[in-house]
C-alpha cells in the first residue's frame, strides 16, 4: 500500500506557511517569521528525509522481522484495527516525546526542534537529522510483533505528524473547551515549545492531550505566563550544523572531559553534570516554585 500522508500534505505546508506570512504582514494573524530562522527550519525538514536513509534500511528490516514472527494477523481492511493503532500509536509517541526530553542522548537528535525562538508553521518544519541513529525507530516495533502491517505503522506515524504539523502556530488562539480536553492543539503545544519554568517538560501528546494528563505531564497554557519560546540557552546562531549537531558534540565534550561520569552525561536528564554545576529542568522549576 503506497501511501505517504507527509508526501501528500507537503504542498499545504509551502502553502499555509506563506499563507501565515502574508496574513501576518497584513497583522490579520499573529505570527513572527525571521527569514534566517525560517530558512534554517526549511532546510532542516528539506534535509531530514535525506539524511534518515543512513538507518532506515535497518529499521525497515528489523520490524519486518518481527512482523514476520507476530503475535497476531491484523487486517489493514479491518475499522477496528486502525482504532486500535490510532491509540497505540499515539501512545508510543508520547513515549517517545517524553523520553526525547527527559533523557540527554535522545534530546540530542531532538533538541534541534525546539531551538527556534519564534513559533510559526514552519518551525513545525524543524525535523531532527540524527533521530534515526539515536534509534528512536526501536520504540514503534512492538506494534509490528503485535501484527500490525508496517505499512499500517508507517501510515498512521504519516497521520500524526501531519496533524502535528498546525499546532505549530500562535495564529490559533484557543480550540472549542471540548477539543481542548481531548486533542493536542496549537494552545497546548505553544506550552510545550516554551522555555518558561512552568512549561518546561510538558505536553508530550502528539494527537491525543489526554497522555499528558494521565502520566501528569499536562500544563495548560496561563493568560498571565506568556510562552517564551526556544532552549533554555538559545544558541543565538543561524549555523544549520551547529543547530543540527550542537548537543551531540556538548555531550561527547563532556564524556571525554569526565570519563568516570560518562553514564550520567550520556543517559542522565539534560543540564545534569556530576558537580550539579549545570541545571536540569527540575532544579529550574524547582528554583522557579513551579516543580
Amino acid at each position: 500500500m503506497n501511501f505517504d500522508p507527509v508526501a501528500m500534505a507537503t504542498p499545504l505546508f509551502i502553502l499555509t506557511i506563506l499563507a501565515e506570512i502574508v496574513l501576518a504582514r497584513l497583522r490579520m494573524a499573529k505570527a513572527t517569521y525571521e527569514p534566517r530562522d525560517t530558512a534554517v527550519s526549511l532546510t532542516m525538514g528539506l534535509m531530514s528525509g535525506p539524511a534518515g536513509l543512513a538507518t532506515a534500511g535497518l529499521a525497515a528490516a528489523a520490524m519486518l522481522t518481527l512482523y514476520e514472527h507476530r503475535l497476531f494477523d491484523i487486517p489493514m481492511t479491518a475499522v477496528w484495527a486502525w482504532v486500535v493503532i490510532f491509540f497505540l500509536e499515539d501512545l508510543t509517541y508520547y513515549v517517545f516525546h517524553r523520553v526525547s526530553h527527559e533523557r540527554r542522548f535522545w534530546w540530542a537528535a531532538h533538541v534541534n526542534h525546539h531551538t527556534s525562538q519564534h513559533y510559526n508553521l514552519s518551525t513545525a518544519l524543524r525535523q531532527t537529522w540524527t533521530g534515526g541513529i539515536a534509534g528512536t525507530w526501536l520504540l514503534w516495533l512492538p506494534l509490528a510483533w503485535l501484527g500490525f502491517p508496517p505499512a499500517m505503522i508507517a501510515i498512521q506515524k504519516g497521520i500524526s505528524l501531519v496533524y502535528q504539523y498546525w499546532i505549530h502556530t500562535e495564529a490559533i488562539g484557543r480550540m472549542p473547551r471540548w477539543f481542548e480536553a481531548v486533542f493536542n492543539t496549537p494552545s497546548h503545544h505553544r506550552v510545550h515549545h516554551a522555555r518558561n519554568p512552568i512549561y518546561l517538560d510538558r505536553n508530550y501528546a502528539g494527537i491525543l492531550i489526554i497522555w499528558d494528563k494521565m502520566f501528569g505531564t499536562f500544563q495548560p497554557e496561563l493568560d498571565d505566563e506568556p510562552c517564551r519560546y526556544g532552549v533554555v540557552k538559545n544558541l543565538g546562531t543561524f549555523n544549520i550544523l551547529r543547530v543540527a549537531f550542537h548537543e551531540w558534540i556538548a555531550m561527547a565534550g563532556d564524556v571525554a572531559r569526565h570519563p568516570r561520569h560518562a553514564l550520567g552525561y550520556i543517559f542522565g536528564p539534560p543540564g545534569w553534570s556530576h558537580d550539579g554545576a549545570r541545571e536540569t529542568s527540575a532544579m529550574i522549576k524547582d528554583r522557579a516554585g513551579v516543580g
